[in-house]
């Protein structure tokens, strides 16, 4: 018995053990990778997205034909929707530029976010949006000519700051 635990000191202390160390490496990395990936896929912005060039009429016309004014308003548009309906509307004076990635990411997948405002009468009880799925409707030209409507739709004003100097 002495003589077994003399010898499992030896080879510890001689680095005859060196596998299971090496496999704390391993893990030790494997972890901060896993970390990393999923710190970096936290970002839910369309940053460096981008399709081709789009037709605005044309976007106009599918704006039309799918019916988006049903639910959605822009100004120079008719209404469809009747006085009971829900009414978002589209484009005006934002803070924050719409990014083509997030018009994209609203039209092929409505329920990625959802304005506080609209939530409780736009969503289902599971929390979906109960937009239409327009994806196996629409095609990829239709899509780019759409977007490239609503983002003309939207003009980025700087809010006024009357900050008043410190003294």
């Amino acid at each position: 018995m002495v003589n077994q635990s003399f010898n499992l000191k030896q080879q510890l202390m001689s680095g005859k053990n060196k596998p299971l160390c090496d496999l704390s490496n391993y893990l030790l990395i494997f972890i901060l990778l896993c970390g990393s990936l999923f710190i970096s896929s936290c970002n839910q912005q369309g940053r460096g997205f981008a399709l081709p060039a789009g037709d605005i009429e044309e976007g106009k016309a599918t704006y039309k034909r799918l019916d988006c004014n049903t639910c959605h308003s822009i100004s120079e548009i008719e209404w469809k929707g009747g006085s009971d309906s829900l009414k978002i509307h589209l484009g005006g004076e934002v803070p924050k530029e719409k990014s083509y990635g997030d018009l994209v990411t609203s039209v092929i997948n409505p329920s990625h976010k959802i304005a506080q405002s609209y939530k409780q009468k736009t969503t289902t009880e599971r929390g979906l949006s109960k937009m239409k799925n327009y994806n196996e409707v629409m095609t990829v030209q239709e899509l780019i000519d759409l977007v490239t409507f609503l983002q003309t739709e939207y003009k980025v004003t700087i809010p006024s700051t009357d900050y008043y100097p410190y003294y």
